[in-house]
């Protein structure tokens, strides 16, 4: 019994291996709201995204989707790293993201950032975070997971911001598995005992 569960639990592994991708990093935007914002407004817009670095390649990739606004889509952007709900610098490219729907009160977003290039942020962050796009980068990855990084859209209803979110990380599923297997064999273990 005890080298079937052990066999069964080294196929699993082996299998989840092969579909680890890159070393990435991943950001769920659950809310994007007015309610988010500081100060808080009554917009009744709406959205969500994800957030990808990739360690190996040095990218951010930002995905997704808003709605509602009560404003124009004047620019949008992730602020860090100051404790939620103060306001923070803003971290990527100003003054916004580049090819970002403006002009519109709702719309979509997909797009891939070199994170070893100064255009790709704020050149007050990279000022303020170390000099150098490295320190910037590191910063912000930090920042995101401290919870302290929020996507912004701002509008003509609210220059300062008409809704946020902040990146929440995601953990990579195969790291989720591979802790379950090992707990799973710890319980099979001392079972057995």
């Amino acid at each position: 019994m005890r080298k079937t569960v052990l066999f069964g639990f080294s196929v699993l592994a082996l299998l989840v291996a092969p579909s680890a991708r890159a070393h990435e990093e991943l950001f769920r935007i659950f809310e994007v709201s007015g309610a988010l914002e500081n100060p808080v407004n009554g917009s009744a817009g709406f959205g969500s995204g994800l957030v990808t670095f990739d360690l190996d390649l040095f990218t951010m990739r930002v995905e997704g989707s808003f709605g509602g606004l009560t404003g124009n889509v004047t620019a949008s952007h992730i602020h860090c790293c100051q404790v939620p709900p103060t306001n923070s610098i803003v971290a990527t490219i100003t003054p916004s993201f580049t090819g970002f729907p403006l002009g519109v009160t709702a719309g979509s977003y997909d797009h891939t950032y070199d994170m070893s290039l100064a255009s790709s942020y704020n050149a007050a962050f990279i000022t303020a975070h170390g000099g150098s796009v490295s320190s910037a980068f590191q910063d912000l990855l930090d920042g995101a997971h401290a919870g302290q990084a929020y996507w912004n859209i701002h509008t003509s209803f609210r220059a300062g911001g008409e809704i946020r979110g902040f990146l929440a990380f995601v953990p990579e599923p195969s790291s989720l598995l591979l802790a379950a297997m090992g707990m799973a064999g710890f319980f099979v273990r001392r079972r057995n005992r």
